[in-house]
């Protein structure tokens, strides 16, 4: 059976990922060794299982953000989750 990180703790870690690569435009580096700096964390503290709680609520979190904004422009949230992630 997994353990399920708390709703709070899953968000405080989202929040903390996207603001590791979205808070410093300068030096998009430092960003990302943030990021992986909480996964390893992640991983250390939880092992897989906290990895794919974290997984999910990121996924989520994306997913939140990007029903709001195809709402806003009266788009299908799908099409635009296709446009933005088409190679």
């Amino acid at each position: 059976m997994s353990h399920r990180a708390p709703e709070s703790q899953s968000q405080r870690r989202v929040f903390a990922a996207m603001h590791a690569v979205l808070s410093d435009d300068h030096n998009y580096e430092r960003g990302l060794s943030a990021l992986r700096d909480l996964v390893d964390q992640i991983v250390r503290e939880e092992g897989t299982a906290g990895l794919c709680d974290f997984t999910v609520a990121l996924s989520l979190g994306l997913a939140g953000a990007l029903e709001r904004i195809a709402q806003d422009h009266g788009l299908a949230a799908a099409d635009l989750a296709e446009v933005w992630f088409a190679d």
